[in-house]
């Protein structure tokens, strides 16, 4: 028996075999080496071609015959959380964190559903060769939630060993009800930059702050006056958003000590109002140093994120594609989303352009399903990989004339 995009019975089994088995096992960004054997050992199963890339990335190469290159990725790093679904297939996995600290692993994220959908997409292609034609090159990519695994494939001559594509295409699982699809044409997702900024003071005892430079009092300065650069600064339909994540200082509560470290994130849209964000953020830490008598500040950028721009041209073929599978009002245009991706830059290192959308994971019947990044965020993973696949299948099939 089949079901509407092609999977048998079998086959379905197959599909949440392999999402249970990734959600048990989720490894830390640029450390999915288990996770890349599995993704091996299941493309040679369905006899595709395949090849390490980036380390932990893996590319599988599905040739028949003449006809376009389409690319379709899925990422499949987990994150550093501790499952609390209290579901029988919940996470009891840990890692290491670069500094050797130890910490529980879970696929916070939804990546489990992407590698599975993915794989889910590569079964039916294979058994269905004679109803389209061309290549299409799965990149299972590492590393996405520390923006390194995208950049570490391109670095490994990712689009010097598969073909290049005409195309790239990706989804990620969102916790709005199964069976309906976000995208955003042009401006999809935010830019982001990632600082720590670690602020010099002086040393005393908390009874004598005369003598003292307080780090702390010029950090509550600066990050209270940063949130002035999207209030007072920036046109109010420029979007961008500044975050400080992290603090920390002193490990007495009567002793003013010398150094504070905190973490920003700042997210645009734009490079114009990314440029001027960034400005603005060295400019308010340096001033405030300046204002306390405290030696200059060490601002390290720790990561970025490119932009994720989805062609207008593509974008309307593929939102024909997926509302032809799913119909029309279950296909949604929706404003961009500030979280960020590294996806974009797989296609912006070609000059080729790219499309990417959301696809529902939640039940329907759920008022407040889990976000993305909490312990609690769990798919409903049967519709969510029906979606999965189905959408995955439309838009490649889209372009392989099926």
């Amino acid at each position: 028996m089949l079901n509407t995009y092609g999977l048998t019975d079998a086959e379905t089994q197959a599909l949440h075999e392999d999402y249970l088995h990734l959600h048990r096992n989720p490894e830390l960004s640029m450390q999915e080496h288990n996770t890349a054997a599995f993704v091996e050992s299941k493309l040679s199963e369905l006899g595709i071609e395949h090849f390490r890339c980036g380390g932990t990335g893996v590319v599988g190469i599905l040739r028949n015959g003449e006809g376009p290159v389409v690319a379709f990725r899925a990422d499949s790093d987990g994150l550093p959380i501790a499952e609390d679904t209290k579901v029988d297939y919940a996470s009891t996995a840990t890692g290491f964190l670069a500094d050797g600290t130890e910490v529980p692993v879970m696929h916070g994220c939804g990546h489990d559903t992407h590698v599975a959908s993915a794989l889910g997409a590569a079964r039916v292609l294979v058994r269905s060769t004679d109803v389209w034609a061309g290549t299409v090159v799965f990149i299972f990519q590492p590393g996405e939630e520390t923006s390194a695994g995208a950049a570490a494939m391109l670095a490994d001559g990712l689009w010097d060993r598969a073909p290049r594509p005409t195309v790239v295409l990706g989804q990620h699982v969102f916790p709005f009800a199964t069976g309906t699809i976000h995208i955003t044409p042009e401006s999809a997702m935010a830019m982001a930059n990632s600082l720590e900024v670690t602020l010099y003071g002086k040393q005393a005892h908390g009874s004598q702050p005369q003598d003292s430079i307080d780090p702390i009092v010029l950090g509550a300065s600066i990050i209270t006056r940063l949130q002035t650069i999207t209030s007072r600064e920036l046109h109010p339909l420029d979007s961008a958003v500044v975050t400080c994540g992290s603090f920390h200082a002193g490990l007495k509560e009567n002793i003013i000590p010398d150094t504070a470290v905190f973490t920003l994130n700042i997210r645009t849209l734009t490079e114009p109002v990314r440029e001027k964000v960034l400005e603005a953020v060295t400019r308010i830490i340096n001033a405030e140093a300046d204002a306390s008598g405290a030696p200059r500040p060490k601002i390290e950028q720790l990561y970025t994120f490119p932009r994720l721009y989805n062609d207008p041209e593509h974008t309307g073929n593929v939102v024909g594609a997926l509302r032809e599978e799913f119909g029309e009002e279950q296909v949604r245009l929706v404003p961009p989303l500030m979280g960020s991706e590294d996806f974009g830059s797989l296609g912006d290192a070609i000059g080729v352009p790219y499309v990417f959308w959301m696809f529902g994971g939640a039940d329907p019947q759920d008022p407040a399903p889990a976000g993305n990044h909490s312990p609690f965020f769990l798919p409903e993973y049967r519709r969510a990989l029906d979606s999965g696949v189905r959408a995955a299948l439309a838009g490649i099939r889209h372009y392989l004339g099926a």
